[in-house]
């Protein structure tokens, strides 16, 4: 059961137990289990409020591996789409950067673009249906406007007014010409029932077009989207995803780490200057309804040699300052650190993973309150445990535990926990260096 009361879906049930005991974030679900990180959402939430009246904003996620920073950014994806945003994420890969000299930035731009996503469609792929509803409540406004019949050709017209009014407003922004005049061959596409060029201009939203020769003469555009611009045009969508009705964009990029990992500093300076570009813009009111997260552990940030702190024009923008410590850390500043989640947040957490866990499988949960603290105290008890232990080491031990004990009836919380191969690993701090090697399975 969760706080409200009501029973878990089984098959929501499923995804999130499995999701978890494998290591990685639950797409679905995720109000079910969350615990913690109040003033962090709170915090985000404000940007959210500033970004649906025009405004824009970029922030920095930075935890360990398995502290719960793509937990925090997933549970932020689900609260805007419910806001009315569309969502776009991304993680950076060695294939996927925000900049490269073999197409590494235009990658990056393919990715959020094909996992857009809605309230109505928050799987991804929504591009085609963010740009019908958009035709369908125009028609639908001048309809309303204008008192014509459907057929009324004049309606047509008005139509066309109204698409024009939106490709002003648009053209006026880098690159808005060409995107707008796309909007309106995807408008007389659509109203023709012209499939194929219809897809035509998808395929170029995607950045999907290789030449400019071919785009000029599928389209009759001169440009491309390209490995230096991508990022000017999704300041585009965000405003004509507004015009389209809906509350702007957020976009959501992981696994910063992947920058940091670069060997050749030229690159990574290259990747550093880009990123400063999308942060100016969104402080310099460059960027409208647009908002910007990004996900790094500590070190990809902090690192001096190799990290964002290298790039000195971000170091002094992000820096902390110096009254921020542990335990009072500066939530509206740009860049946001996970404190660690208490003891007692984690034991409200393993109570709602038992009673899901017991949902699940039919059976009434086993374990009690005390029970849970023995298991907890064991868990943070372990050397180290105060710099080392994260939520997604626990977590995925707490339901190792569960799966044991409902197909092994016999067996108690205390003798599993007592075995020997238990009580090993839990002795066995995570080392730094442990952190880096494991760190691309981290996702």
């Amino acid at each position: 059961m969760n706080e409200s009361g009501r029973k878990v879906p089984k098959r929501i049930a499923q995804t999130v137990l499995n999701s978890l005991k494998g290591g990685v974030v639950p797409r679905i679900g995720l109000p079910y289990i969350a615990v913690g990180r109040k003033n962090e959402i709170a915090a985000l939430l404000h940007d959210v409020d500033i970004i649906a009246e025009g405004g824009a904003s970029f922030r920095f996620i930075v935890g360990r591996y398995g502290s719960g920073k793509s937990f925090l950014i997933q549970t932020i994806r689900n609260y805007v789409m419910d806001k009315g945003f569309v969502v776009a994420d991304a993680d950076l890969s060695p294939e996927r950067r925000l900049q490269g000299t073999r197409g590494q930035g235009l990658a990056t731009y393919r990715e959020l673009i094909g996992n857009l996503s809605t309230k109505t469609k928050p799987e991804g792929g929504a591009l085609t249906l963010v740009l019908d509803r958009w035709i369908s409540s125009v028609q639908t406004q001048a309809l309303q406007d204008t008192g014509l019949s459907p057929d009324d050709p004049a309606l047509t017209r008005a139509v066309d007014q109204k698409i024009y009014a939106v490709s002003a407003a648009i053209s006026e922004l880098v690159h808005g010409f060409e995107f707008a005049k796309l909007l309106s061959l995807y408008y007389h596409a659509y109203v023709e029932g012209d499939d194929e060029t219809k897809m035509k201009v998808v395929r170029w939203f995607r950045g999907e077009y290789a030449l400019k020769r071919e785009a000029k003469e599928e389209l009759g555009v001169n440009i491309i989207i390209t490995d230096d611009d991508w990022y000017e045009y999704l300041k585009l969508f965000a405003v004509f995803f507004r015009l389209a009705g809906y509350a702007g964009l957020i976009i959501m990029i992981d696994e910063l780490v992947n920058i940091y990992k670069i060997p050749n500093s030229i690159t990574r300076q290259y990747n550093y200057e880009k990123m400063l570009t999308m942060y100016n813009d969104t402080l310099q009111g460059k960027a409208r309804y647009l908002g910007i997260l990004m996900g790094a552990t500590p070190q990809a940030v902090e690192d001096r040699r190799r990290g964002v702190y290298s790039y000195e024009a971000l170091r002094s923008r992000l820096a902390e300052g110096k009254f921020s410590r542990p335990g009072a850390r500066d939530l509206l500043a740009p860049v946001i650190r996970l404190e660690p989640l208490t003891p007692e947040e984690m034991l409200i957490l393993c109570e709602k993973l038992r009673d899901m866990h017991a949902g699940l499988y039919g059976y009434e949960p086993r374990l009690g309150t005390g029970e849970l603290a023995d298991f907890i105290s064991l868990e943070y008890s372990r050397i180290g445990a105060d710099q080392n232990i994260t939520p997604r080491e626990v977590i995925r031990d707490f339901i190792e535990l569960l799966d044991l004990l409902v197909q092994n009836p016999a067996l108690s919380l205390q003798t599993l926990m007592q075995s020997d191969e238990f009580s090993y690993a839990k002795s066995e701090a995570v080392s730094d260096q442990a952190e880096e090697r494991y760190a691309e399975f981290e996702i």
